[in-house]
């Protein structure tokens, strides 16, 4: 059983509430992406997200979170069933009858709006998990922590691989 410091426990308490914003959002904009190949990229980073809020819960109830197999991405119906259950605002919508490609500049405006909102956000809770490393005194909890750092980077570096593979610019710095 893991002790958690009062400050962990907080820290860790806040953390959950950035991953369910994350799971929303990335849910939200995945319901409105135009591109399929963006629908799908959030499709992943929810479920993702989903698993840093379990562990993130893991941690809570004192448990050390399984770290393995969590590099692995899941796509399309794996979704549903990765973990037994449906994820938190987990909703599908089949895409678009029409294709990317002839849905012009005001689908593409509304992929990089989207884009461009999930990079600030993953940067703000990139940070936030920066501090609680800094500020966690269990060397399980900080691994944790480090752990879903890296993979928030990731989503963060795969958003912008996405918007350069497309040849569309990110507004944000």
């Amino acid at each position: 059983m893991l002790q958690l410091t009062g400050k962990e426990r907080s820290l860790l308490q806040e953390l959950k509430k950035h991953e369910e914003v994350c799971i929303q959002k990335y849910n939200n904009y995945a319901n409105q992406a135009q591109d399929p190949q963006l629908k799908n990229l959030f499709q992943q980073y929810a479920f993702q997200e989903q698993r840093h809020y379990d562990t993130i819960n893991q941690l809570l109830q004192g448990q050390q979170p399984n770290l393995t197999g969590q590099g692995q991405q899941k796509t399309g119906i794996q979704f549903q069933t990765a973990v037994g259950q449906q994820p938190i605002g987990m909703h599908y919508q089949s895409a678009p009858n029409q294709s990317y490609a002839m849905q012009g500049a005001i689908a593409k405006e509304t992929d990089v709006t989207l884009c461009n909102d999930m990079l600030m956000t993953e940067r703000f809770v990139s940070g936030s998990y920066d501090t609680s490393i800094f500020d966690a005194v269990n060397p399980q909890v900080r691994q944790a922590l480090q752990h879903i750092q890296q993979e928030e980077q990731q989503h963060g570096q795969g958003i912008v691989n996405y918007l350069n593979q497309k040849g569309m610019k990110s507004v944000t710095p």
